[in-house]
């Protein structure tokens, strides 16, 4: 997939940011709605489905193996499954863009089946390794032929029947989990997956949801042993997408470091497995409010309102990692603009997310004026006492939607704001966020 050119975007203070926005759907739940209701047998729709660039990656290489998907243009999806069992073999390279996510579960279901798949992607996807991924999968007796380091383009050759496995997973990875999980759908016998470290659980949700025999039991040690049985038959849904907490935590900081603001964001959800950035913010002094408080097609969902605060520096657990892993680029830019000096450790995961997201927020603070230490699994942040940054600089997105939106954000408290080097990958995720912050800012 090539890469347009660049859009630069200076991003430069607008005074108080007051309104109320709903950030498009759930990206994790979107992705899987669409895998799952392709894998039921009938007519699922789904609502609030995430209309960005890496949900349509999905969605297209469903289409190629066989799933009939119409989306309605107001957010409504109408998909018409196979059945497990039932994918086709595509007849051309399934293109996953920038979505790792769509990648390593989508490898993860082809892996079952008796088909064929040639994954392709743009030039930041092909940087990732799939090694995490591709090496349980290969203990199912699929094949996989992967490009040096275990990057895109990659070949999986499924096989069916496939072998069930028990994996216990190395390294905290939602997405290594669903993989295997989504494996075990038309497996015989019972798949395993051990997960010492829990992460986000919407895969365990969903498939439950949709008829999957799946029981999640936690040992004495706090491990959680999810059990799936095999050549599971799927019934169709109605699925209502909340919106994405990730999405979320962007204008929410941004509320945060901003004089004056009051922002609410509506539809949040707040699945306790991917809460953790509000809970660090909270510790660090963040006046959040929860209300509406609700449960949407078996996730919590509630409504964040968002008041400028004094932020004070924190140590942030390395046990919290799993459950705000993709915040920690906004986490970054609070932690910036507050009181004192926060720790951050256990993040090795952030160097192989979309970019290195460590070296990558360590240079733009500090091009931008922060002072920042950049360690091997951690940033350590001072902060600027909730005075503006310098701003002024150019800083790298590297083709990563939340460095790009991280950096946004930071222009709002920035003597001379931030231009950011490409802002065209925050359309993977967050098509409006442009849009919003200008709502916001005419108040």
């Amino acid at each position: 997939m090539s890469h347009a050119a660049p859009q630069p975007r200076t991003f430069a203070p607008t005074g108080p940011l007051r309104g109320t926005v709903r950030v498009p759907g759930d990206k994790s739940i979107s992705h899987r709605s669409l895998m799952l209701s392709a894998l039921a047998i009938g007519e699922s729709r789904i609502t609030g489905l995430l209309e960005g660039e890496d949900v349509l990656s999905t969605a297209a290489a469903m289409r190629a193996m066989g799933a009939q998907i119409e989306q309605t243009g107001d957010g409504t999806c109408i998909v018409h499954g196979v059945g497990v069992g039932g994918l086709l073999q595509p007849d051309a390279a399934l293109d996953m863009g920038n979505s790792g996510t769509s990648t390593r579960l989508l490898m993860g279901l082809v892996a079952s089946h008796a088909i064929t798949a040639t994954f392709i992607g743009d030039a930041s996807l092909s940087k990732r390794p799939m090694g995490r991924v591709i090496d349980p999968l290969s203990l199912t007796g699929a094949e996989f032929t992967a490009s040096p380091g275990g990057r895109l383009p990659l070949m999986v050759r499924g096989i069916c029947p496939a072998v069930p496995i028990r994996y216990r997973l190395p390294v905290a990875s939602a997405q290594v989990k669903s993989a295997v999980l989504l494996a075990g759908l038309n497996t015989p016998g019972i798949t395993e997956v051990i997960e010492p470290v829990p992460t986000r659980d919407h895969s365990e949700r969903m498939l439950a949801g949709f008829g999957a025999e799946l029981t999640v039991e936690v040992d004495a040690d706090g491990v959680r042993h999810i059990r799936l049985v095999g050549e599971a038959e799927l019934k169709p849904q109605q699925i209502e997408v909340p919106g994405d907490p990730s999405s979320a935590a962007f204008p929410i900081v941004a509320a945060l470091i901003t004089p004056g603001s009051e922002v609410t964001v509506t539809h949040v959800g707040m699945n306790p497995t991917r809460t953790g950035i509000y809970k660090m913010l909270e510790a660090m002094g963040a006046d959040l409010t929860y209300s509406n408080e609700r449960m949407v097609g078996g996730e919590p969902v509630a409504d964040i309102t968002a008041r400028h605060s004094v932020l004070t520096g924190i140590e942030v657990p390395p046990d919290v990692a799993p459950s705000m892993i993709d915040e920690f680029p906004v986490f970054f830019i609070a932690a910036s603009m507050a009181q004192g000096r926060t720790i951050t450790s256990g993040l090795d995961e952030l160097r192989v997310k979309e970019s290195d997201r460590l070296a990558l927020m360590a240079a733009g603070l500090m091009a931008i004026g922060a002072q920042v230490e950049e360690r091997e699994d951690g940033l350590v942040i001072d902060g600027s006492g909730g005075e503006p940054l310098e701003g002024g600089a150019t800083v790298a997105s590297a083709l990563d939607h939340r460095i790009a939106m991280s950096f946004a954000v930071a222009g709002q408290h920035c003597y001379r704001g931030v231009t950011v080097d490409d802002i065209s990958p925050i359309a993977t995720s967050f098509p409006t966020f442009e849009a919003m912050l200008r709502e916001l800012a005419a108040g």
